[in-house]
């Protein structure tokens, strides 16, 4: 089972997902702050965060920048308001998704095993393939751009390699939604928007002039080098 490490200042919040996620068969450490939640990160060596949004001192969207930076722990934040604009901060700070609180122990296991799954990509499909400057490694899930391996958090890789499993294609945000992060239900937008601009980022020479991943308004997006 996944180890988990939850960083959250509410005892009652924090009480209540650790007892469930254990009763489940995870393994789970917390942590009341941010400064704290980054050193267990060290002690505890988890397989995902999950993130209070509204910390003291150093808040959500501060650790999420920070665990970024370090490497691609995937991470879920945890927000009393889902139309807050920390919201986006945060998904832009690096966040993978968001869970609106209180949530019930089988939501929280859900998302969990949507970000850790790992893709299955086709069988017969080549295992390096390139596109334009860019080589992504289906097998070993490692993109280079020029060269240069790409550090892509887990919801960035797997939407570069759902789109360019069918270069041209153009698909929804809906349908990035259930298939990137399914999301069965009419999701949030926001996620696929700001794993986007995450992505262009990183693979794109002109992030505002984008060569891979196009938006075609109205519709949503797909890959094809110009």
């Amino acid at each position: 089972m996944p180890r988990v490490l939850l960083i959250e200042d509410d005892p009652a919040v924090r009480e209540g997902i650790e007892l469930g996620l254990r009763r489940r068969g995870h393994e789970i450490r917390s942590a009341p702050s941010g400064e704290a939640g980054l050193a267990a990160i060290g002690e505890f060596h988890p397989d995902l965060l999950l993130l209070d949004l509204m910390l003291p001192g150093m808040n959500g969207v501060q650790v999420c920048r920070q665990v970024r930076e370090a490497g691609a722990l995937p991470i879920i934040m945890l927000t009393a308001r889902g139309d807050d604009f920390d919201v986006v901060v945060g998904l832009e700070a690096g966040a993978d998704d968001y869970i609106v609180k209180p949530a019930r122990t089988e939501v929280i296991e859900a998302r969990i095993r949507a970000v850790l799954r790992r893709i299955e990509e086709p069988p017969g499909r080549a295992a390096v393939e390139f596109h334009g400057d860019l080589a992504i490694d289906r097998t070993g899930l490692n993109v280079a751009k020029a060269g240069r391996r790409l550090a892509l958090a887990p919801s960035e890789l797997k939407l570069l390699l759902y789109l360019t499993a069918a270069p041209e294609q153009v698909f929804s945000r809906q349908q990035l939604l259930e298939q990137v992060w399914e999301h069965s239900y009419h999701g949030d937008a926001r996620l696929v928007d700001a794993c986007v601009r995450r992505l262009r980022h990183k693979i794109e020479d002109v992030p505002g002039t984008p060569r891979y991943i196009q938006t075609l308004r109205g519709f949503g997006y797909r890959f094809g080098p110009l």
